[in-house]
């Protein structure tokens, strides 16, 4: 395996992740991506075979910065599975924010790339949903959220919601903003799985 050398692996993951947001990845060209990163085509090619490699390590670094930071929170047992669902929330809201090429990448094209492989690209996004569908069961356990909420199947509503909401975003970012988005779903959802509406 080819050591690495200097930052070149995260200069080539930068430079894919600001073209994949500009052209689409459909539209990106590795050579392009070669001259943004600043590196020789062969250079590019000694650590990924494809534009597909990049972007499933795009997708990985996200979602497993999630996963760890999400793990962290569900263990906690001094705050409640609402608070833990909040700060999910605002956990992801936040790096969307901090990294709006990747979230422009992921409305873009996670879910029409999972579609084409019937996979998904990275085991980190699914352990990432399976955390906060534990923190919803878990609520409804307790008695905190409503008994009627399955889990799993809010698991599918906000995945499909979030996304097409960020697509928007991603779509026109001078007419909606990623804190409002934020906002509307956590009280939409809050006032939904919470057992009193509060």
């Amino acid at each position: 395996m080819r050591i690495k050398e200097g930052n070149k692996e995260e200069d080539i993951i930068k430079a894919a992740t600001r073209v994949f947001a500009d052209a689409g990845f459909h539209n990106a060209r590795m050579s392009r991506i070669a001259d943004v990163a600043e590196v020789s085509n062969g250079s590019l090619y000694v650590y990924y075979k494809n534009k597909e490699e990049i972007l499933m390590k795009i997708l990985e670094g996200f979602w497993k910065e999630l996963y760890d930071r999400t793990l962290e929170l569900t263990n906690r047992d001094d705050i409640t599975n609402a608070e833990k669902f909040d700060f999910m929330m605002d956990m992801l809201f936040d790096t969307f924010a901090e990294n709006p090429d990747s979230a422009i990448i992921i409305a873009n094209e996670q879910k029409h790339f999972q579609h084409r492989r019937q996979e998904n690209l990275t085991s980190y996004f699914d352990k990432f949903i399976d955390l906060g569908e534990r923190i919803v069961a878990e609520g409804v356990e307790k008695d905190m959220f409503n008994k009627n909420i399955d889990a799993s199947l809010l698991r599918i509503f906000l995945l499909g919601g979030i996304s097409e909401l960020i697509l928007e975003w991603a779509m026109n970012k001078s007419k909606i903003s990623l804190n409002d988005i934020r906002s509307t779903v956590k009280f939409t959802v809050k006032h939904g799985i919470l057992k009193n509406g509060k």
